[in-house]
């Protein structure tokens, strides 16, 4: 089964924040679950994908990279977005299908904007996916914690399906380049 790890909007101003915008939950530990998993990644020939917002720093400089502190392969395919949704106006559906891609582990921020949106769409594009569950990250809203946020996301897209294809959450330390969704079926 040919596999892709997709990490989304893991940049510098958006995790560590900025004069407007507070920083992620727990960004020290999602930094850190980033990296092994990509190392878990590059270890099983795995493609990984960045997505960038251009959002983000307004699209330029230092805050606008992917984090300082993220390994990023010399290999990694990045490709930047202007919407929320990571599947729109990119050209990433037509990546993960030209490269038979049946299953992606996604990772990144934030939770309830850009990785629920990847998430549901991947499946509707027939894709299983494995949401990393300490593997994303978001801020605190007006009416939800940061942590509640993560938790709620983590619930609602364990088993979340669109007929033939779903996702489940799992945690960074696991075999997340073995899938289990048959175990579901």
């Amino acid at each position: 089964m040919k596999q892709a790890l997709l990490i989304i909007d893991a940049q510098q101003e958006l995790i560590e924040g900025n004069g407007e915008e507070q920083g992620v939950h727990e960004k020290e530990r999602l930094v850190t679950n980033m990296n092994a998993v990509i190392e878990k990644a590059i270890n099983e020939g795995i493609s990984v994908v960045f997505i960038r917002d251009l959002d983000v720093s307004k699209g330029e400089g230092p805050g606008f990279q992917i984090h300082r502190d993220i390994q990023v392969p010399s290999t990694a395919i990045i490709f930047d977005k202007a919407a929320t949704n990571s599947f729109y106006g990119t050209p990433l559906l037509e990546h993960l299908s030209e490269s038979n891609i049946e299953h992606i582990v996604m990772m990144g921020c934030k939770t309830e904007h850009c990785i629920d949106s990847a998430v549901r769409t991947a499946t509707i594009h027939s894709f299983d996916v494995t949401l990393v569950g300490d593997g994303h990250s978001t801020s605190d809203s007006k009416s939800l914690s940061a942590k509640q946020i993560i938790l709620h996301h983590n619930e609602i897209l364990h088993g979340h399906y669109n007929v033939d294809h779903f996702s489940i959450v799992r945690k960074a330390h696991e075999e997340l380049f073995t899938p289990i969704h048959n175990d579901y079926r």
